[in-house]
C-alpha cells in the first residue's frame, strides 16, 4: 500500500522536517516568530528537495556557496572535485551527514534528513572561511 503525500510540500516540512508541532512555547507571539524562521527554512528545504528531483543535473552553486558544497564532500571524506557538482550529488551529500545511506537502490533523500544534514553546514563553512582567513594573514 502506497502512503499518500501531502499536497504542499512546505507544510511537509514544516511538519516533518522542523517539527514545528513539537513545539512548546509560552505565548502567540513566541509562536509566530518561531513560525516565520521555520517557514523560510522551509522553504529553502522544500526547494531543495523539489529542483534536485526535477532537475538534478542544474549546477550545484546555483544553490550553494563554494565552501558549503566542498564543505559537504569534506564532512564525507571524500575530495571536492575540481569542477562544480550538480545539485543532486550536494543533496546527497548533505543528507549523508544524517545517516542517508544513498545506496543505487535508494530513493532520493527526504526532508528530515536533509534537515539535520543541512543543520551541520555553516558552522563547517564558517570554520573553513575563518581559516582561509587566518592562512591570508600569516
Amino acid at each position: 500500500m502506497q502512503f499518500l503525500r501531502p499536497t504542499c510540500p512546505l507544510f511537509h516540512v514544516l511538519k516533518n522536517g522542523c517539527r514545528v508541532e513539537a513545539l512548546q512555547l509560552g505565548s502567540q507571539s513566541k509562536l509566530e516568530l518561531a513560525l516565520a524562521v521555520y517557514l523560510v527554512v522551509s522553504w529553502r528545504l522544500a526547494r531543495l528537495i523539489r529542483l534536485g528531483r526535477v532537475h538534478p543535473q542544474w549546477s550545484a552553486d546555483l544553490f550553494f556557496s563554494e565552501t558549503e558544497w566542498a564543505g559537504a564532500f569534506i564532512l564525507n571524506k571524500k575530495k571536492p572535485p575540481t569542477k562544480v557538482p550538480t545539485i543532486r550529488e550536494v543533496i546527497r551529500l548533505i543528507a549523508q551527514l544524517n545517516g542517508f545511506l544513498a545506496r543505487k537502490s535508494d530513493d532520493e533523500a527526504g526532508v528530515k534528513s536533509l534537515w539535520l544534514g543541512i543543520q551541520r553546514l555553516p558552522d563547517f563553512a564558517s570554520g573553513v572561511e575563518h581559516m582561509r582567513e587566518i592562512d591570508h594573514v600569516m
